[in-house]
């Protein structure tokens, strides 16, 4: 990872208990870009398929991880739309995760993620909208 925010807000924050039970691994971390990785075991729907809202998952992590940065050491940011279209199947290694700011703005910011399969092969496009918000004083 090359973005001092990005390595500071994973070491204060890290990314979460459901982002550690389903492996995820940021391997670069920016406002503008996150890119990470996520087993496809452990994560599969009865048929062995990598789960769609596992795909959700990823892409909701990524988006919010770069929103987070943009919105800096005073700001916070809250995923508040987020769309999922799956179109092609993952049955084993891992999938990498591609999110791409589309708009950084001072309340808003948006996402497209593309993930792929170990074959390169697009498996999933998603869009994410998220909020800017001031912290509260009471809130860390």
């Amino acid at each position: 990872m090359n973005d001092e925010l990005g390595r500071q807000f994973l070491e204060n924050r890290g990314m979460g208990p459901l982002a550690d039970t389903m492996g995820l691994e940021i391997t670069h971390a920016s406002a503008e870009m996150v890119t990470g990785t996520m087993p496809v075991a452990g994560n599969t729907q009865p048929l062995g398929l990598l789960h769609g809202g596992a795909n959700v998952v990823l892409a909701e992590s990524l988006g919010s991880l770069a929103a987070n940065i943009h919105a800096g050491p005073d700001r916070y940011a809250v995923g508040i739309e987020i769309n999922a279209t799956h179109l092609a199947s993952a049955t084993k290694g891992k999938v990498h995760g591609t999110a791409k700011a589309i708009k950084l703005g001072g309340t808003i910011a948006v996402y497209e993620i593309e993930i792929v399969n170990d074959a390169g092969e697009l498996t999933c496009v998603s869009r994410l909208v998220c909020a800017i918000r001031n912290k509260r004083k009471n809130n860390s």
